[in-house]
């Protein structure tokens, strides 16, 4: 049977994420990061949000599309060069995923909703741009939260929890609430959230 739109579409930023030469170790084996990352995203996604869009699950299966092209030490180590850094990459994300669903032949308007949900485009106002910040945040405290908390001190960690749960929605915040931590961490949770 041929593939779907979707299927090829996922199956073709699965094939630009595996040449990420970053890799990340889970259980002893090496995969490549962007890849293993977009995985995630698709898997929480739909533990979230069960009945998410196709155009979402693309959006989120492509949110670190070749991310590794642009490294964060090309711009400067501060707040503004970070959030410069940002912007940049969601721009790239976005450019990457349009050109994939292109060949993939779905019309302008579909990878407009796909790349303003990619671009995170009237969060809190727009549902689907708002499941994606959910989805990116849960990502980040069910996969990489621990091992971040471990290399940063407390302040930088509460102050990264607080950030992050200024931008999730009382639903993201509740499935958050579900997950679980090492007791240093659970301290550091209960202190940036009181």
């Amino acid at each position: 049977m041929k593939p779907t739109r979707f299927e090829t579409a996922i199956a073709l930023i699965d094939k630009v994420n595996s040449e990420d030469v970053n890799t990340y170790q889970v259980a002893g084996m090496a995969y490549p990061k962007e890849l293993l990352y977009s995985q995630r995203m698709t898997r929480k996604l739909l533990q979230f949000e069960p009945n998410a869009s196709k155009a979402l699950q693309i959006a989120a299966r492509a949110q670190h599309i070749c991310r590794w092209r642009i490294p964060r030490d090309e711009y400067p180590m501060d707040r503004v060069g970070y959030l410069k850094w940002r912007e940049i990459l969601k721009k790239m994300h976005a450019d990457l995923t349009t050109e994939i669903l292109k060949q993939v032949d779905y019309d302008a308007e579909y990878i407009d909703r796909i790349r303003n949900i990619i671009l995170k485009k009237r969060i809190k106002k727009n549902e689907e741009s708002q499941t994606i910040e959910d989805t990116i945040c849960l990502v980040f405290l069910d996969y990489y939260f621990e091992e971040f908390a471990e290399k940063h001190p407390d302040e930088k960690v509460i102050d990264i929890l607080q950030k992050t749960w200024k931008k999730m929605s009382e639903r993201g915040r509740n499935e958050a609430l579900k997950l679980s931590f090492s007791e240093r961490s659970t301290k550091l949770i209960h202190s940036a959230l009181s």
